[in-house]
């Protein structure tokens, strides 16, 4: 991949740039790429460099090698732990990935294989998730004597309905990507070597379109969750009405009134 350059080498984690595009990818295949306290480190460093590049307008995220996405915890990393440091690892964890949800751009997370644990919790904070047939999900940290710490039992629930979310966690069995497809904890599945063409040309799509409309859109659908229909509403509404004050809602409407592509620019 011809790539330009990042600014930024980290030690577990990959990190271009191509165009409006930044590519994330844990970089750790020998041990299935798990997440132990530098790789969030480096995870963060690579998305707080995206989310503040304003001529990247979208983040694919992978995993090296051809077995895993993000196999999960480092388990040599978590047997050691004493009950303070899980409760500031689970609270680390869960601030990188509220930064990849929260980021403002879309982020698609293209599931290469395993994501268990960390794994599946970084997938579902990410906007889209696509995946190939080989793929596998789930949450086993009950089988470690543990409950999820990323947010799975948050964000699962969120996206699958609590009943399946707490069949999984609760069971802690994997799932294959067709399951996951079928309960839409996956938006598609894809031929391995189309997965990250699919993800560029999801990316691209989306960066068709008028960047602050994008952003504010992602950012009302992920505070509504949190809210009442209400009091989402309201912020939808406030959020139209920003978007009517931009150039770019000018430029799009006069574009398509005029039957021509329009040139958004952001402001």
């Amino acid at each position: 991949m011809a790539s330009e350059n990042a600014g930024l080498t980290l030690a577990n984690v990959l990190y271009e740039k191509k165009g409006s595009t930044a590519y994330v990818t844990v970089n750790r295949p020998k041990v299935l790429n798990a997440l132990n306290t530098p790789t969030w480190s480096d995870l963060r460093k690579a998305f707080e460099d995206a989310r503040d590049d304003a001529a990247i307008r979208g983040v694919i995220l992978t995993g090296a090698g051809d077995k895993a996405f993000i196999a999960g915890a480092d388990i040599s990393e978590l047997a050691q732990v004493t009950a303070f440091e899980a409760e500031q690892s689970s609270r680390f964890g869960q601030g990188v990935l509220d930064t990849i949800e929260s980021l403002g751009k879309p982020v698609i997370a293209a599931v290469n294989g395993f994501a268990l644990g960390g794994g599946c919790e970084t997938a579902m904070a990410c906007t889209i998730r696509i995946a190939v047939e080989s793929a596998r999900f789930g949450q086993p940290e009950v089988k470690l004597g543990l409950v999820p710490g990323g947010g799975g039992t948050q964000r699962l629930p969120r996206l699958v309905g609590k009943g399946r979310a707490l069949h999984l966690i609760l069971s802690g069995e994997m799932i294959t990507a067709q399951e996951a497809y079928r309960i839409g904890l996956v938006n598609e599945i894809v031929p391995p070597a189309e997965l990250i063409t699919r993800a560029e040309a999801i990316l691209q799509n989306i960066a068709s379109n008028a960047p602050i409309a994008v952003k504010l859109a992602l950012e009302a659908a992920n505070m509504g969750m949190e809210t009442s229909q209400n009091e989402g509403l309201l912020l939808e509404a406030s959020y139209f009405g920003l978007c009517a004050a931009t150039e770019d809602k000018k430029e799009g409407t006069t574009a398509f009134l005029e039957k021509r592509l329009p040139q958004f620019r952001g402001r």
